[in-house]
């Protein structure tokens, strides 16, 4: 564990007796002091003391302080915390005594009781381990020590061969683990342990499509914040297209907690002016009542629109129901917190649109390269995971072995694609952090447009791994890479063979508008790519020897 010497309390400690309840280190608590002793501890302690150490105390629980000095000490509890006195409050009403704020700091136990008046005082063990941490870097590397220890006990805790027999050292009592059912929650696997990991049950959950976004917040969630504040369905109305508006730029989310958050302030939005237009209703009566009892003798017939026409320059209640659009959106919420990646039109060679997977659902990704003279270099940049790195050279070290073949050549007609040629490859959205080998393909497909002069169709997306060789290999989170292409609007997608069996997961009005491309080499994603294939130069055919 830690270097640092851990923090002593005092070994005699006054002691203030408590039946309301158990104060556990770390927790904090009121308690009422009214009884002899603990009074007396409070006045001669607590309010005339001047140092910390005279705020600290010893609180045992389930024993009652007898009402008169005279009466003997009831048994005590052996187990007490020591607590810090945070604030005291006094009374007179009805009787005199004392409110306490406390906090638990740890546990001990007593050695031997010293006196009984005026106060009980004791001699106590520490039973925790008290600690200061100096400074950040030292408490992270405690953090992750304690870290370490939690996933050895948790193996342990959901082993079944070991987690029948267990004791608790808190209450010192035996219990069985082996019929309890733990759940736990994680957004990836992959940070937790392998000895852990292979004792859990994975469930998959993946997150909600957009359209079931929609129906949820139709049928349960708008329902629900209608019902909070107090609106009907006569009052306002949501149309599935701000619903969608809501979603796709106010949250980014696998599930629907910001969503409902945000439905939640439109509503709250509504029912003010709704209370407005009330307000403002009953002030135009009164003012209607008041003016006709008033001059009611003095108003011809032919005044009378005349006042009607008055009142039309008060501010007059919303009409119902309020539609939310797109603009009461950007009052209600603000400006859109995020911009989808939409389908752009690739103007120039050199960019290619790839699909990754995030745990807030999948997303499409631009793949952008240039060269320019240089010293045959390879420079990549959008805060790039190692994989991703090595997806990179792989993909540059296909190209060179297979120039000839693709007809591929840099800007000085040579097939060597880096002699004096430097390559940038850049991914945008730097902030984020990106790793995987999915992009493989679309690294591959980028570079053969940079050096062909050819430009990517601007409706096709892909993802895949690639080998050396020139395969497809098969990655993971198809539904949710083809349904990020299908909400920005691309119309074919390129994927491994081997994930041909993950389309069976995706919703049926997504397959009819997308067409798929089913991909086990290189050759098979580039001549779906481009624009009427991509041509190879065929070797002159070879004369069969009749030797």
């Amino acid at each position: 564990m830690s270097s640092v010497s851990p923090i002593q309390i005092p070994s005699r400690l006054p002691l203030l007796l408590t039946h309301e309840g158990v104060l556990l280190p770390g927790s904090t608590m009121r308690t009422s002091v009214d009884s002899a002793r603990n009074l007396q501890l409070v006045r001669s302690r607590l309010l005339k003391g001047t140092s910390l150490q005279s705020t600290i105390l010893g609180v045992i629980p389930n024993t009652p302080d007898p009402a008169s000095d005279a009466q003997d000490l009831p048994p005590l509890h052996r187990i007490g915390t020591a607590a810090l006195a945070v604030q005291v409050v006094g009374s007179n009403w009805p009787k005199p005594h004392y409110t306490l704020l406390i906090t638990g700091l740890c546990r001990f136990q007593i050695v031997q009781v010293l006196k009984e008046k005026p106060y009980p005082i004791a001699e106590v063990e520490q039973l925790d381990r008290l600690e200061e941490f100096p400074n950040t870097c030292k408490m992270r590397e405690e953090l992750g020590e304690l870290s370490e220890q939690f996933y050895k006990y948790a193996v342990q805790v959901l082993d079944p061969e070991q987690n029948h027999n267990f004791t608790d050292h808190y209450l010192n009592v035996a219990f069985d683990l082996s019929q309890v059912l733990f759940i736990a929650t994680a957004n990836t696997t992959a940070t937790i342990p392998a000895a852990l990991l292979d004792r859990m049950e994975i469930i998959q959950v993946p997150g909600y499509t957009q359209e079931e976004k929609i129906e949820i917040a139709h049928r349960h969630l708008i329902p629900k914040q209608l019902e909070q504040h107090g609106l009907t369905p006569q009052q306002i109305q949501i149309p599935q297209v701000t619903t969608l508006d809501i979603i796709t730029r106010y949250t980014r989310e696998a599930g629907v907690r910001s969503l409902d958050r945000k439905l939640g302030a439109i509503c709250r939005a509504v029912a003010v002016k709704v209370a407005e237009g009330q307000h403002k209703e009953a002030k135009l009566d009164r003012s209607d009542v008041t003016e006709r009892e008033g001059c009611r003798e003095h108003i011809l017939e032919d005044e009378k629109p005349e006042s009607i026409s008055d009142t039309t320059d008060l501010a007059l209640p919303p009409e119902m129901p309020i539609l939310i659009d797109f603009h009461a959106l950007k009052d209600i919420l603000g400006p859109p917190m995020y911009e989808m990646e939409v389908s752009q039109r690739l103007s120039q060679p050199g960019v290619a649109i790839g699909l990754a997977w995030t745990p807030l659902g999948g997303e499409i990704m631009f793949v952008e390269a240039s060269r320019m003279d240089g010293e045959g270099q390879l420079t990549l940049t959008g805060q790039l995971g190692d994989v991703m790195k090595e997806s990179a050279h792989l993909a540059i070290s296909w190209l060179r072995s297979n120039a000839k073949k693709y007809q591929l050549t840099n800007a000085f007609g040579s097939f060597d694609l880096l002699d004096n040629t430097d390559i940038h490859l850049h991914f945008p959205a730097g902030a984020v952090t990106k790793d995987g080998p999915s992009a493989g393909v679309t690294i591959v497909t980028c570079l053969a447009s940079l050096f062909s002069g050819r430009l990517v169709r601007s409706d096709v997306a892909m993802t895949g791994e690639i080998t050396l060789r020139g395969l497809v290999l098969p990655v993971g989170g198809i539904k949710d890479k083809v349904l990020a292409a299908h909400r920005a609007g691309l119309k074919q997608v390129i994927i491994p063979r081997r994930n041909e069996k993950d389309l069976e997961g995706i919703p049926g009005n997504v397959r009819q508008d997308l067409s798929f491309v089913t991909a086990s080499c290189l050759d098979e994603v580039l001549n779906a790519a481009f624009d009427g294939g991509f041509t190879v130069k065929t070797r002159p055919g070879l004369l069969n020897s009749k030797l």
